[in-house]
This record gives structure tokens, sequence and C-alpha cells, in this order.
């Protein structure tokens, strides 16, 4: 990569985050200040960013579980939306262009097609920056739109062989051998350590995939995602998410820069692709529907419709195609290119106040929540348990049998992964199933009862949501964290965190005492005082 367009990246990434905006708004417009003054994206910049985005969809992979895919609020969801969307956006886009729009007025019925199906799909880079920037991949309306935007890339794959004629290779059926020979790949990942070969494992599962995908004519990216899922139950699929989680982020400043290098806009492509993005209210509150009659609590469905209410760089793929195919002008190209970059931006801005939009609005979409919820979405509250710790990871789950030896039943976990409760469950230990990053969640269990929570979750945007959702609900009880580093421990103690331990420091403190059980002390006192 030139150092001129890392230079730009990092100036206008930091005066974004200086801003309180997403880096990824300031890498957007990097590309198109950069190709306003004349550089051009080579193929280097296209190659960060094909790795950005496979390497992202195997870690989104690498935390789905195959089960969630098939739920009807996943499947519907995903693709009753796109039926409805199209149908629906061909009809407007018709009855605009008797308005005399220059662009629209000699679309044809299959191009009119093609645009609405380009806009019907959610952005899968956009929107996983976003969760985790907010710390809400493990949350409820978090795997919802994973599940959803994973959905809408199988989608993808049919119509990318269905237009372009690139039948899949008989081969592919090769591809079940993975099935039975998975305890053997699994063994072989265990012989890896901990050590530099961890991210180079990933590197080299996602990309064989890809390129295995790519050999037998279907598409790569799938290939990544499914690797990824195919992996996800393996004890070393945290520690291989958690060591490419750099790399991908790096990668993907390619895929951000290279969007504004599409094209340079007029003032009317300009206007058009504004214009599309007035669809935006419109794709939130057909997703909002969509997912409410589908017994979604309002809060999961309105924070997972708002996610996804923007348009997605799938859209530029299927105009290129169209473009080479010549079903579509090369303006489109630009036209689709703005109305993602402007849907990109305004979904970063405006989820960032997800919450107080919701709870200024709640009476208003709780009315079309459904009485009978889901199972996922009930909770019953074990009962004379004061002590909760949120996240059974190994710090949770230290914490959790510490506490049992003390305590016994009066403390239970929570954990927003049901597979690892499961799991727990069968060792014996009293977790539950739930979001602590929900408000539902803590709205309808007894805070009374409880006196004293542990936030025992990795990232620090975890807590202060959880810490958020905990202070909106009156929560009168003692709130304990963990942190990495002091900036974060300030962080959290600031916004009403009572007790905050540093994680390396307390692990150092508890590492001596123990140590020092293990021979006389005395001795040392006595020479002390000699």
């Amino acid at each position: 990569m030139e150092f001129i367009w890392i230079l730009f990246a990092f100036l206008c990434g930091l005066s974004a985050k200086l801003i309180n905006l997403p880096p990824s708004i300031g890498y957007l417009l990097a590309g198109f200040i950069l190709h306003f003054i004349g550089y051009d994206a080579d193929d280097s910049l296209q190659t960060l960013a094909d790795l950005g985005i496979t390497l992202m969809l195997f870690t989104i992979g690498l935390k789905l579980n195959i089960k969630d895919l098939l739920k009807n609020e996943v499947w519907a969801g995903a693709l009753g939306h796109t039926l409805i969307w199209i149908v629906t956006l061909v009809a407007l886009i018709k009855l605009v262009a008797v308005i005399g729009v220059t662009q629209l007025t000699n679309l044809s019925i299959e191009t009119t097609l093609l645009i609405a199906f380009a806009l019907s799909f959610s952005s899968t880079v956009c929107i996983v920056k976003l969760l985790e920037e907010q710390g809400e991949m493990r949350s409820r309306h978090g795997k919802l739109s994973i599940g959803i935007l994973v959905m809408q890339d199988v989608i993808a794959v049919i119509f990318l062989v269905a237009a372009t004629g690139k039948i899949p290779s008989p081969w592919a059926l090769s591809l079940l051998v993975f099935i039975p020979l998975k305890p053997l790949i699994k063994k072989i990942i265990n012989q890896v350590g901990h050590g530099e070969l961890i991210p180079l494992t990933g590197f080299f599962i996602a990309m064989g995939s890809y390129e295995l995908f790519e050999l037998l004519k279907i598409k790569g990216d799938l290939g990544a995602l499914l690797a990824g899922m195919y992996l996800a139950s393996h004890a070393k699929a945290s520690e291989i998410n958690k060591a490419l989680m750099n790399f991908k982020d790096l990668f993907l400043i390619g895929f951000f820069l290279l969007i504004g290098f599409t094209a340079l806009p007029t003032w009317e492509m300009l206007s058009i692709a504004a214009m599309l993005c007035l669809l935006l209210p419109f794709k939130f509150a057909l997703f909002y529907l969509l997912l409410s009659a589908l017994k979604i609590k309002a809060r999961t469905a309105f924070l997972s419709s708002l996610a996804l209410s923007n348009f997605s760089e799938f859209g530029l793929i299927v105009a290129s195609l169209s473009v080479e195919y010549q079903w579509l002008s090369k303006e489109w190209l630009v036209i689709l290119a703005l109305s993602v970059s402007l849907s990109f931006i305004l979904t970063n801005i405006i989820y960032r106040y997800s919450e107080q939009l919701f709870i200024s609005k709640k009476l208003i979409f709780t009315r079309f929540e459904r009485k009978k919820r889901l199972a996922e979405d009930t909770f019953v509250q074990p009962c004379n348990a004061p002590i909760v710790v949120v996240g059974m990871g190994r710090v949770g789950m230290g914490a959790y049998s510490a506490l049992s030896k003390q305590v016994g039943s009066q403390v239970w976990g929570l954990d927003a992964e049901r597979s690892k409760i499961d799991w727990l469950k069968s060792q014996g230990a009293q977790v539950f199933h739930g979001d602590g990053e929900d408000r539902d969640f803590w709205e309808n269990i007894n805070l009374v009862e409880i006196q004293l929570i542990l936030i025992a979750v990795p990232k620090v945007q975890d807590a202060i949501n959880i810490t958020q959702q905990l202070k909106r609900v009156n929560f009168t009880g003692q709130i304990a964290a963990i942190a990495r580093f002091d900036d974060e421990r300030i962080e959290l103690e600031a916004i009403g965190i009572d007790k905050v331990f540093n994680f390396y420091t307390e692990a150092g403190v508890g590492f001596a005492e123990e140590s020092m059980a293990m021979i006389d002390t005395h001795q040392f006192t006595a020479e002390q005082t000699a």
C-alpha cells in the first residue's frame, strides 16, 4: 500500500474518532479525497480489500451456530424482506420516473429489478464493524443481524450463479468429505499451540477455503464463511478469532478506501444517491414489522432493524456485473457507490443514539410486539441467589467457581452464548442464558434480590453497555468489573462501577499471594525486624 493511502486513512480516521464517529467513516472520506486529487486504486488495494472481507467472513463464521440460521426469524426475516423490498421498490421507481428524473425514465423493467435487488441487501462490513465498536456482537440483536446477513449472502451466491451462468463444478460434491474428516482436522489444529502459528492457521484456513471454493466455481467468500462455521465448535475458535482481529481491521481499511475510488460523481448522481437514501426509513420499517411478526421483542427488533438499515457493498458487485454485461449504464455504478457510502455514514451516526431513540419512542414500537415470546427470549430467575457473574469466559468461570465454594447456590452465572450455557449446565454449574446488554432482560427479573453483579466480559465496551442498562433500570446493588489497562479502569469507574479490577495487576497480586503461601513467611518478618 502506498504511504499516501496510509497517511490519508490515518488522518481521516483520527479526525472521525475525535468527533466521536467511527474511524471507518474517515476511511470512506479518505478514499473520496484521494480520488478527487487524482490518485487511482491499484491491484494491491483491491487485494487488501479482498483479504479484509475474507477474514471478516471467516471470523463471523467462527462465532456462528448453524442452528441459528434455521430459526424462523432469521431465514424468514431475510427472505421476506428481500421479496417485499424488490416488489415495492420497483413500483416506487416506476412511479418516480413519471416526474422526469433522467436516470430513471429510461430504465427497463429488468434494469429496475437489478437496482432494487442490489439495494435490498444490508452491508456485512458496515454492520459487523458497527456491532464490534459498540460491543454488541454477542448480543441477541447482534446475533440476529448477523444471521440475516448470512442468509442474504446465500441469496447473493444464488444470484451470481444464475446471472453469470457460473455453475458449480461437479467436484463441489467432494466438499462433503470434510464432514467425516472433522475430528482429524480438529486434532491437527490442537497441535498449533498458542504462539505465532495461531494467526497463520487462521490465514491458512480462511484463504485456503476461499481458493478451494473459487476452484470449484463457488463464491470464495462463502467458502471462508462456511470454513469458520465448520470450526466454530473447536476449542481454539475464540483464540483464532482474537488473533485475526487486528489483521482483519487493517485490511478492511482497503475496502473502505476502495469505495471512494469507484468514480467521481456529478451533482445529479449525488442527488439521486441521496434520494435513494430516503428509502432507508422504509427499509427499517419493513425489517421491524417482519421481525415483530416473527415474535421478536420490540427492543431486539428495533436495534436489529436499525443496524440493517443501510445498503450493501454487494450492490456494487451487482452493478459491476451488470455494467460488464451491459445491463446497466456506468453512471449507475457511481450512483450505487454513493448511496452505499451515504448509508454507511447515516447508519454509523444514527445507531450511536439507538438506545435513546428506542426509549423515547418505546410506546410506539411496543404496540407491534407479540404477547407470546420465543423460547430464547424467556428467562426464569433463580430464587435466593443474590450474586450474579455476567460473562462465563475464563475469568467469569474462575470467579464463579471461587464464589460457589464460598456461598454455594447463592451465586449464578449468565452468558449470551447458549451452547456455552448448555455445556456448563452439563458440568453441574448454576448458569442461565441471557443477554446482559438487553434492557428488557433486566426489566423482567427481580433486581431487589440481587446484591452484587460481577461483569466479567472481555471488552470494556461490553462492560459499559451492561452497566448503562443496569443504571437505566435503577439497579441499586454493587457492580464490579475487570479491565486490562488503566485508562479502561478510569473509564469504567467514571460510569459508576463500584470496583474495577485491573486484570494484569490483580493476577500478579494473586500470583504473589498464592506463591508466598507455599513457604514460611515468618523468617522474612524476623529478618526485617532484626
